[in-house]
C-alpha cells in the first residue's frame, strides 16, 4: 500500500512570490521542479489544461526529476466540456475552430471540428508517453464542470475515455452535475469501476452548484483526493487569479478527518494519490507537508541530478515555455 502527498503546482505565481518554499537562487522553472522533487514524490499539472501537454515538456520532466517520482497530469480543458480562450490555442487548433465561432473569445467542443478533436486525443497519447515509459506517470485527471450533468450520452463519453487513451490510468472528478448525489451516487461509482476509471473523492466548500460532497470511494487501483479548501466566501466568485479562490488553510484538526478515511481508500485501492490545490502562496505546500507526516507518507530519499543549479539550468514555465504564470490565472470551471 502506497499513499502519495503532493500539491498541484510548482510554479504558482503566488507559490514564487511569497519566497517561503523555494530557496534563493533556485529561480527558474526547471530548477524549481528539481527543487520540489526533493520535498514532495507527486506533483499535479495544472498547465495541460490551459495548453495541450507536449512530448517535449514530458522528457523534461523526466529528465528533472528521481525515479519513482509521479505526475498527475490534468486533461486539457476542450476533452472535459470547458471553454478555451481562443487565444491561447495552438495555431492548429484555431484554425480548426468552426467558421461560425470564429469571433467568439472562448470556444467549446462542439465549436470544432471532429478531426480536430481526434488529434488532441492523439496529441495526449503522444505526449504523454515518455512520463509513461519512464513509469512517472500516475493518472491524468478529467475535471468535469457542472454543466456535464448526469446522462446517457456523458455516460457514453466517460465510457470512452479509456477506448481513447489506452494504458492510463484516468482519473474523474465531478464538480456537481448530479453524479454524486444521494441515490445515484452508487450507479456512478459503479459505472467508473466498471471502465477502470478512478474516482476523484474531493475536500470542499458544499451548497454550490460545482459542489461534490466528500464521498470516499475507491474504483480502480488508484484512489486520488483533492483538497480545495474550504473557503465558500470565493468558491464561486469570479477572481482574478485562480488562487484566490483556494486561499484556504486547513488546520490540524481538518486535515485529521481525513487521515481514517485515506487509510480506507489505501486498504481499497492500494494506491493513493493525496494533492493540495489550495494553492495560495505556500499554503498548499504546508499542508501537503503536515499531511505527509500525519499519514507517515513516503518523502523522498535521492536528490535528483544538478538540484537546485540555478545557473546553468534553462528558465522555463511547467511546461518548459518561458512564462512561470502559465497556470493559476484562469480557474477551470
Amino acid at each position: 500500500m502506497t499513499t502519495l502527498v503532493g500539491s498541484c503546482s510548482w510554479t504558482d505565481p503566488t507559490l514564487i512570490a511569497c519566497r517561503r518554499f523555494y530557496p534563493t537562487g533556485v529561480t527558474s522553472a526547471a530548477d524549481r521542479l528539481r527543487y520540489y522533487a526533493t520535498q514532495f514524490p507527486l506533483v499535479e499539472v495544472d498547465a495541460t489544461y490551459y495548453a495541450p501537454p507536449s512530448e517535449r515538456n514530458s522528457r523534461l520532466w523526466v529528465e528533472r526529476t528521481p525515479d519513482g517520482f509521479v505526475f498527475d497530469v490534468k486533461a486539457h480543458g476542450l476533452l472535459t466540456g470547458h471553454p478555451a480562450q481562443a487565444q491561447r490555442l495552438p495555431g492548429w487548433l484555431r484554425t480548426a475552430v468552426r467558421p461560425e465561432a470564429r469571433a467568439k473569445r472562448s470556444v467549446y467542443r462542439r465549436d470544432l471540428a471532429d478531426d480536430a478533436m481526434e488529434r488532441l486525443w492523439e496529441i495526449h497519447r503522444v505526449a504523454l508517453e515518455p512520463l509513461r515509459a519512464a513509469g512517472r506517470l500516475g493518472a491524468v485527471l478529467f475535471q468535469f464542470p457542472p454543466w456535464f450533468v448526469r446522462g446517457p450520452a456523458n455516460e457514453r463519453y466517460l465510457r470512452e475515455i479509456p477506448e481513447r487513451l489506452p494504458g492510463i490510468t484516468v482519473a474523474v472528478e465531478f464538480r456537481g452535475g448530479g453524479w454524486m448525489d444521494g441515490a445515484v451516487a452508487a450507479a456512478t461509482l459503479r459505472l467508473l469501476e466498471d471502465e477502470g476509471l478512478a474516482y476523484v473523492s474531493v475536500d470542499e466548500p458544499q451548497g454550490f452548484r460545482s459542489s461534490t460532497p466528500p464521498v470516499v470511494a475507491a474504483t480502480a487501483p488508484l484512489a486520488y483526493v483533492r483538497f480545495h479548501g474550504r473557503n465558500a466566501a470565493t468558491w464561486a466568485a469570479r477572481t482574478t487569479v485562480a488562487s484566490d479562490r483556494f486561499k484556504y488553510l486547513y488546520s490540524d484538526a481538518q486535515l485529521m478527518e481525513w487521515v481514517p478515511r485515506v487509510r480506507e481508500l489505501e486498504a481499497r485501492a492500494g494506491t493513493v494519490h493525496v494533492l493540495f490545490n489550495n494553492n495560495y502562496e505556500d499554503w498548499g505546500i504546508r499542508n501537503a507537508r503536515r499531511m505527509t507526516q500525519l499519514l507517515g507518507a513516503p518523502r523522498p530519499t535521492a536528490v535528483p541530478q544538478d538540484a537546485g543549479d540555478a545557473v546553468r539550468s534553462p528558465a522555463g514555465g511547467e511546461g518548459g515555455e518561458p512564462a512561470d504564470a502559465a497556470q493559476g490565472t484562469l480557474l477551470p470551471a
